[in-house]
């Protein structure tokens, strides 16, 4: 190697990229900026299959990484996005949530309507009517001491069709084993999340009416 001034000084003034040389000790503001990025083992880099580079793969291959690394990790912009989509929807859904509310209150009324008369459900009976419309399907029970109940018959899960099983003294789901009070409508096992919905009944003399329809949550 030369020992001549002039190549002493080319190798005084050229940079060392390293922060930890001892001719560098105590110096900020010249090092690369990537020198802190942590290096790729790369056994953990895999090649697409027509090992053309990333930039030349197609966009849903660019958001789906095949590498474990680059599929952890999370861009600051995804993380934006994640976030201004999260509360998005949760805006909606509030949103949503006070407008079936807005409507349930001004909805007229589901009125009177007769369903049976008295003398045509002996106790431990039930009978199948439609309330408010027709195609609403609900049930009305006489309970086996002579008490009259009614309910809306969807499933409060996923809206199945519930069938009453009188001398267990419950209404049973049997698409998710979904079981209520015969006598209250309240949901005690099973997925359904809340009562079913009850409907309000006047009895006439002998005849039987639907008068409203009361949802529930507790």
């Amino acid at each position: 190697m030369a020992d001549d001034p002039q190549t002493r000084f080319e190798q005084d003034r050229a940079i060392d990229p390293r922060i930890d040389s001892p001719a560098r000790e105590g110096l900020t503001g010249t090092t690369r900026a990537g020198i802190y990025e942590p290096t790729r083992d790369p056994e953990d880099v895999t090649l697409p299959p027509d090992e053309r580079p990333m930039h030349a793969q197609p966009r849903w291959r660019r958001d789906f990484a095949i590498d474990c690394p680059e599929d952890n990790f999370v861009a600051r912009r995804d993380f934006a996005k994640f976030l201004v989509l999260t509360s998005g929807a949760f805006v909606a859904g509030q949103a949503w949530i006070a407008a079936r509310s807005l409507v349930r209150h001004r909805r007229t009324p589901p009125g009177r309507k007769r369903i049976a008369a008295l003398a045509e459900l002996p106790p431990g009976r039930a009978v199948m009517f439609g309330y408010p419309d027709d195609g609403d399907p609900c049930l009305l029970i006489r309970l086996p001491d002579g008490k009259l109940v009614a309910y809306a018959q969807k499933c409060t899960h996923l809206s199945c069709a519930v069938v009453p099983r009188v001398a267990e003294g419950i209404l049973f789901c049997p698409c998710h084993d979904g079981k209520f009070e015969l006598a209250t409508g309240r949901n005690i096992a099973g997925p359904p999340p809340r009562p079913l919905p009850r409907i309000e009944l006047e009895v006439t003399g002998d005849e039987i009416y639907a008068t409203g329809v009361t949802e529930r949550t507790i």
